[in-house]
């Protein structure tokens, strides 16, 4: 795989474990209120939520660390869960922000492409 998947996939592993970090530690914190637009009631109130949600970022964050280091089946494993993240970033700027799309989706899709181009 060439160095620019590498790194692309690295910065999109960095960056789901960055939202784990917002929605399972600083959900109501000023910091992860300020990152979601959050009012303090429905950051208390949402909280558990957050908390799950933050943890399935978490199991793409494992996926794309086991798909750098998983040998024959790196492309594979890549693959599925970058483009897990894609549909994710294009479910999510559908329903919830646009920003989601370029925050999520581009460096998921960047990501997916430089991992097939390196094939």
């Amino acid at each position: 795989m060439t160095v620019v998947a590498t790194v692309l996939v690295v910065v999109v592993a960095l960056l789901h474990a960055y939202f784990a970090l917002l929605e399972m530690v600083l959900w109501t914190t000023p910091r992860g209120r300020a990152a979601f637009g959050l009012e303090e009631g429905f950051a208390r109130e949402s909280k558990t939520l957050a908390a799950n949600q933050g943890l399935y970022n978490l199991f793409l964050v494992a996926g794309l660390v086991w798909g750098l280091v998983a040998g024959d089946q790196r492309v594979a494993v890549l693959s599925f869960f970058l483009g897990c993240v894609v549909i994710a970033g294009i479910y999510g700027g559908a329903t919830v922000s646009r920003r989601i799309l370029v925050v999520q989706a581009v460096p998921g899709l960047l990501a997916l492409a430089a991992v097939q181009l390196s094939r």
